[in-house]
């Protein structure tokens, strides 16, 4: 299953250094497990979208994704892809930028080509072969419909492919350089939430571990509170919660937390994993 991290300590700018890949030492075990793209996505003090990702094949070097990566950026978002839809490029990996804005995508969808012909010229946004990246350039259409509003862009995507799509899941991570969206839609997989005080409970150093490939660490968050979005519990700090399905979270440029339930109903077609060819279904599976 995909992994998403998304980090927020708006409005301070904190380093953070992120391992995109822990490889199991078995090369048997890498083979079957290890993913098929990492990425990071972070913001320059001038607002400019940083993107560093590259697609990783069990019998590729994975060295780019072993290695620490040290940034600092108000917001962060990282992906490790197990892939669905599109081949092992550069142009099919997480995350993906759109008018200076990040996205990445845990879930499957179908019905692409009804997806193209809705985003009519917004389809010049798409470079690869992802149901991912046509699912942000719906966000980015509908956020120009709505002015600008990135929540009501969301909301108002997300719900016409729920009444149009077949769908197995839409979670999501969505930053810009100052603010940081979440959505978890159906209840297909999990996202959980924690907003972190300065230390978390142990008064330390931000330390999270995740089982799919994911670790980050900063000691800026020992003095500055954070909003932290994952696919699992990264720790132990109790803080942690699950949104619910259908709910969309927002970290605005001074750290406020707000979310909503913005769509109520299951998708008219709600796909299952047997409704998934095999490559996707593996890619649905946790790993």
């Amino acid at each position: 299953m995909c992994r998403l991290f998304g980090l927020s300590a708006a409005p301070q700018r904190v380093k953070a250094t992120f391992w995109l890949l822990n490889a199991p030492d078995s090369l048997q075990r890498q083979s079957h497990r290890e993913p098929d793209g990492v990425g990071l996505g972070t913001f320059s003090a001038a607002g400019e979208p940083l993107v560093e990702k590259q697609p990783i094949a069990a019998y590729e070097d994975a060295d780019f994704a072993r290695e620490a990566r040290e940034c600092e950026s108000t917001t962060f978002v990282a992906h490790v892809r197990y892939a669905s839809t599109g081949g092992l490029l550069p142009q099919n990996t997480h995350p993906f930028e759109q008018h200076n804005r990040l996205f990445a995508h845990n879930g499957v969808l179908h019905g692409l080509r009804e997806l193209e012909t809705e985003l009519g010229e917004y389809r010049d946004l798409v470079r690869g072969d992802t149901d991912s990246e046509r699912f942000f350039a719906l966000i980015t259409q509908r956020t120009d419909r709505h002015g600008g509003d990135v929540g009501a862009g969301i909301a108002d995507a997300v719900r016409w492919i729920a009444d149009n799509l077949p769908v197995y899941a839409l979670n999501l991570i969505l930053t810009t350089a100052t603010e940081l969206w979440a959505l978890r839609y159906p209840g297909t997989h999990e996202l959980f939430v924690l907003e972190r005080a300065p230390g978390g409970p142990d008064g330390g150093r931000l330390e999270h571990r995740g089982r799919g490939g994911i670790r980050a660490a900063s000691g800026q968050l020992t003095d500055c509170p954070a909003v932290v979005i994952a696919t699992e519990r990264m720790d132990s700090d109790p803080a942690w919660r699950a949104l619910a399905c259908g709910e969309l979270l927002h970290v605005d440029d001074e750290l406020r937390v707000k979310s909503r339930i913005v769509v109520k109903d299951a998708p008219h077609q709600l796909l299952s994993l047997a409704d998934l060819d095999p490559t996707a279904a593996a890619s649905q599976t946790a790993h």
